[in-house]
């Protein structure tokens, strides 16, 4: 790990009060970070020192040595609130390729830790304080609480999902008890063999928990025309996952959209990006919302404008041209904002966002929206339109 150029007496209070994870037996070669910032672990690595208190994303990769290849395996990360002076002690299990961090409750073995800690200064790296102002700027609407909540229930967040046959399917017999077809005759079409692999779900503990989009964009016993109103403006869908996810705090909507980001920009976790789609898509179009929730969007605008800096350049290419989406979503969000009865502190703010992204990133929001086109809404059962 690379040092950092401080003045000793900052460094020497950052030792006092920052927060310590201790990491033994860490291969070396491991690919292993914090926040915004990751290194190759040395022979001398013991762990990360001098850590400002608060939320943290530790994340690491296991890798094979460079005589057995030298590959990386995928990224996995654990989200840790730190208090001052505090010590976390894991040590590395080479079986599980993963962290084991029991030993931190092992209040004896944390006191011998921290009876040596002075000792251990050496072999560990300093937190990389140049990123912190940015790692806070993408984290600061997500507290201990809303991480604990959206995480997995095992509390790695990791890469690649770890899954398993939806169906225990071992022997001939139990297809046919399924009704599936047999794996013991040719396929006649890639789509036969497609339906021949078994389902695959993640499995029990492992699955981010976001708060699921609502499918139904309207109330019970809508009229046709209340169904279309509610296709084109999302407030009563948003008002509805406020209610039953976000009740107290209706402003951790903004923390759970930057916990997806966080999980797919440094955990490289793709349905974290999914995720934040949807739930950026059903902010942005929700007309209502926004003129009674004026906190909320003020506080939207200075999430994206911090997200929208970070995007890497060759994913923002992807972000921006699958199906328009960004500038498309961002455009409704301007429209919106722009109409009667939107605060004027808000209009304002997002005036200047608009000019913002049209100048950083030469993105025309004033083309036409397809206003013309027909929007098609599923009638619930029972409606028809006369």
């Amino acid at each position: 790990m690379a040092t950092v150029d401080m003045d000793p007496e900052v460094a020497r209070g950052l030792f006092e009060e920052g927060a310590t994870v201790v990491l033994l037996g860490v291969p070396e070669g491991t690919e292993l970070g914090i926040d915004y910032k990751s290194w190759q672990v040395g022979p001398r690595f013991r762990g990360v020192k001098m850590i400002p208190p608060g939320l943290h994303f530790l994340h690491y990769c296991s890798s094979n040595a460079p005589d057995r290849g030298g590959e990386t395996g995928p990224r996995t990360g654990l989200f840790l609130t730190l208090k001052p002076r505090e010590i976390l002690l894991a040590h590395w299990d080479p079986k599980e390729e993963d962290l084991d961090f029991s030993a931190t409750q092992n209040e004896d073995e944390v006191g011998r830790v921290r009876a040596v800690l002075r000792d251990l200064d050496p072999f560990l790296g300093p937190y990389p304080y140049e990123v912190m102002r940015k790692w806070v700027s993408l984290t600061d609407r997500v507290n201990q609480e809303l991480a604990t909540r959206l995480q997995p229930l095992s509390g790695r967040v990791c890469a690649f999902s770890d899954v398993i046959p939806e169906l225990q399917l071992t022997h001939t017999k139990d297809r046919d008890e399924q009704n599936l077809p047999r794996n013991d005759t040719e396929c006649q079409s890639m789509r036969e063999g497609l339906d021949r692999l078994p389902r695959m779900k993640p499995r029990e503990g492992t699955e981010l928990r976001f708060s699921p989009i609502p499918r139904q964009t309207y109330p019970p016993g809508a009229t046709p025309a209340q169904i279309t109103q509610c296709s084109l403006d999302l407030s009563y869908a948003l008002d509805s996952l406020l209610e039953k996810h976000h009740q107290q705090q209706p402003l951790n909507v903004l923390g759970e959209l930057q916990f997806a980001f966080v999980c797919f920009l440094i955990g490289n976790v793709y349905e974290g990006f999914e995720h934040w789609k949807r739930l950026l898509a059903l902010l942005c179009r929700s007309e209502e919302a926004m003129r009674q929730r004026r906190d909320l969007y003020l506080g939207l605008i200075a999430v994206l404008y911090h997200q929208l800096g970070e995007i890497p350049p060759d994913f923002f290419v992807d972000i921006v041209s699958q199906d328009n989406f960004l500038t498309s979503t961002l455009q409704d969000f301007f429209q919106f904002a722009s109409g009667p009865g939107v605060d004027g502190t808000l209009r304002k703010r997002a005036e200047k966002f608009k000019a913002h992204l049209t100048k950083k990133f030469r993105w025309d929001f004033e083309v036409d929206p397809d206003d013309c086109d027909p929007v098609v809404v599923e009638l619930p059962d029972g409606v028809t339109l006369d």
